[in-house]
């Protein structure tokens, strides 16, 4: 439900996006008779049996797969480790470099691929691993074979981990006010027009397009900040990859709240977002 919800917050689709888009579905043959153009961001949830040529493109005559389906939208792929790993690790290339190129006899052509990826998953096989709430009933090595179908490289891919706890009956009783997706919209597209002011010169148009080169120029931190990453990055053990994606996320919640610079907290929350993998993939 949380990420059926995710397209309801992203910034508006401009005109070039929709029309991209729509061209997409159009030569993958998606595009609904009614729909001269699609003006909402797609959200594109395929089964866990999806093939690879499914996924990423393909066939005699190689048509666009379900990240080029998901282009400026989400792709979301609920219970993770169920997917073939092999189809999986066909997305690692185009998570980075946002194109996807097919090769086949007789023709070779690229699709573009710029979707957020959504992913969800049990820590184990029963779904109690780490709970608190009920007891794993997984041997060490059903545990160890089951989250060890999302390889590194994969995961080091994904910018935010989150871990849900289950939900206590108090809150779903509760009728306390919270923010409608509209009202959070408003804070996205605020937001995404502080970055298209901020890259106007650099050919992008938000944080998630940053080069190492631009991130070096537009995400400098204070020395508090440094140190504090410094410190997150010795501790953890991050990768390079891990570096750059965390001075991005902190960015974007800097840009939220109304930041013209990166601040402590910001960096503070962003390497939040990146130790779930240290928990239940620490070994």
């Amino acid at each position: 439900m949380m990420a059926r919800r995710i397209p309801t917050i992203l910034p508006n689709l401009t005109f070039e996006e929709a029309l991209e888009t729509t061209k997409i579905h159009s030569i993958a043959g998606t595009l609904p008779k009614d729909t001269p153009i699609i003006t909402t961001r797609p959200f594109r949830s395929p089964h866990h049996t999806v093939s690879a040529v499914s996924l990423a493109g393909g066939g005699k005559i190689p048509k666009p797969g379900e990240i080029s389906l998901a282009h400026y939208g989400v792709l979301f792929l609920d219970e993770l480790p169920e997917f073939n790993k092999k189809t999986l690790e066909v997305m690692r290339g185009p998570l980075e470099d946002r194109i996807i190129t097919i090769a086949r006899v007789n023709a070779t052509l690229t699709y573009p691929c710029n979707f957020m990826f959504v992913a969800s998953m049990n820590p184990c096989s029963c779904g109690f691993y780490g709970s608190k709430e009920k007891e794993c009933t997984c041997s060490p090595q059903s545990i160890s074979r089951y989250i060890n179908k999302i390889s590194g490289p994969l995961l080091d891919r994904i910018d935010i981990q989150i871990e849900v706890t289950p939900v206590k009956y108090q809150k779903l009783d509760d009728d306390t006010y919270v923010e409608t997706s509209s009202q959070i919209r408003e804070r996205v597209n605020k937001a995404r027009k502080v970055q298209i002011e901020r890259y106007k010169n650099e050919g992008i148009y938000s944080n998630a397009e940053l080069t190492p080169k631009l991130t070096q120029k537009y995400c400098k931190l204070d020395g508090p900040s440094r140190n504090l990453l410094q410190k997150a990055f010795e501790k953890l053990g991050l990768s390079a990859r891990a570096y750059g994606r965390i001075l991005k996320v902190a960015r974007t919640i800097a840009d939220l709240e109304g930041s013209t610079n990166i601040e402590q907290k910001h960096i503070a929350e962003a390497v939040q977002y990146r130790s779930l993998d240290k928990k239940y993939w620490k070994n």
